[in-house]
């Protein structure tokens, strides 16, 4: 079955050229499109998608607020791919706290577009964790830091399992991190599945975020 995708983005040129770089690929669909975040939650209801590359800015409901009502609202919701002009952005940390699974500049290149989508489709978040690291130490002070903590204390993790989220903040991938450990992938699965639990998280992502704002992992 192929992956299937939503494109919601204001500008028609974007979502033109995001179409014809996706369905140029056998495993990829593109299912549907949208002007703005407000025509999310009604068209995922109507088509299902596997992924929704949605822009960050849209002048009636821009990216973090429509993956919020996404997630809110939609049983088993798709993954959500933030797509944006600037990775500094801080709309781009508003949407990936919100819930979205990664970000994807407009200016990657078609390959990296295919990529992230497959990635994101799999389970896996797609991070640039450079750019997570500054956005974490730009946006991520204040109230949300001190829940984050508490949220941290909270979870009890185990000293593998802290090992393991300092790597995925880092960036790596399962395998990755099994080879750095010297384990197995299923171990590795495991761990990062006990992980998400506890710091309730929904995905990777989430984790990652809640690692820097908790101050368990510096983001400088």
């Amino acid at each position: 079955m192929p992956v299937t995708v939503l494109l919601v983005d204001d500008e028609p040129l974007v979502r033109a050229g995001l179409r014809a770089v996706l369905e140029a690929q056998p495993d990829i669909e593109v299912v549907g499109e949208a002007a703005d975040g407000a025509a999310v939650i009604p068209l995922v209801r109507l088509l299902r998608p596997d992924v929704v590359a949605m822009d960050v800015r849209m002048p009636l409901l821009d990216g973090i607020e429509a993956t919020r009502a996404l997630l809110r609202s939609v049983a088993a919701p798709p993954k959500i791919l933030v797509v944006t002009t600037f990775e500094n952005d801080e709309y781009v940390y508003g949407a990936l706290r919100a819930g979205a699974d990664g970000f994807l500049l407009k200016r990657a290149r078609p390959a990296e577009i295919v990529h992230a989508v497959r990635l994101v489709a799999e389970g896996e978040s797609l991070l640039f964790p450079a750019s997570v690291r500054r956005l974490a130490a730009e946006y991520g002070d204040g109230d949300g830091n001190r829940a984050a903590r508490a949220a941290l204390e909270r979870a009890r993790l185990t000293g593998r399992e802290g090992e393991v989220l300092r790597l995925m903040a880092r960036g790596l991938t399962n395998a990755e991190i099994a080879a750095k450990l010297v384990v197995g992938t299923e171990t590795v699965k495991s761990h990062v599945s006990a992980v998400l639990a506890k710091l309730g998280a929904r995905d990777r992502t989430q984790a990652v975020i809640a690692a820097y704002e908790s101050g368990f992992v510096a983001p400088g």
